[in-house]
């Protein structure tokens, strides 16, 4: 097993994870700004507490902001379309979970949206919750686990339909 450079967006994302992780399985997708914390105790020192962040905390790291419970009747992928982040946040994130299938399967999906029902009675469908993180400045990190799995899979272009989904989110 290969390991990752460390880096702020990285780190960030491996305690978002950590997070997810930790709140078990079958949840709503989360959806984070990140901000430069030194620029969230700069710009927003009351929210800056409210989140435990302190002058000890101001190097070029991230603070994970989560936002509230998104939309349940829509999918992410409808919702995070709508999104334009303000100049403030440098950067997004989301946790979520998917089915995912082997790549043998592929040419046997079905075109039309049977194509969610297909992979939900696939006998080799695999659960997983996807993290992935990006920034303004075009740094990305995801990370893949699977449901009965304690390894990470994780990399900078691992998932990169949402790598895309997210950066657009923070087009100007």
């Amino acid at each position: 097993m290969q390991l990752m450079p460390t880096n702020p967006l990285r780190e960030t994302a491996l305690e978002i994870a950590e997070v997810a992780q930790s709140s078990g399985w079958d949840l709503p997708p989360r959806l984070y700004a990140l901000v430069r914390t030194a620029s969230l105790i700069a710009d927003e020192p009351a929210l800056a507490r409210e989140l435990g962040v302190g002058p000890d905390d101001a190097d070029d790291s991230f603070t994970a902001v989560e936002q509230d419970e998104l939309p349940g009747e829509r999918s992410f992928e409808d919702f995070v379309a709508e999104i334009v982040w303000p100049p403030q946040v440098d950067g997004t994130a989301v946790v979520l979970e998917r089915l995912m299938l082997p790549p043998e399967v592929e040419e046997s999906l079905p075109e039309d949206e049977s194509v969610v029902d297909f992979a939900a009675e696939h006998p080799d469908r695999q659960e997983v919750r996807l993290t992935v993180a990006v920034t303004r400045d075009g740094q990305a990190h995801c990370i893949v686990e699977a449901r009965g799995n304690d390894e990470l899979a994780e990399g900078p272009d691992l998932v990169p339909g949402l790598v895309s989904m997210l950066r657009q989110t923070l087009v100007e």
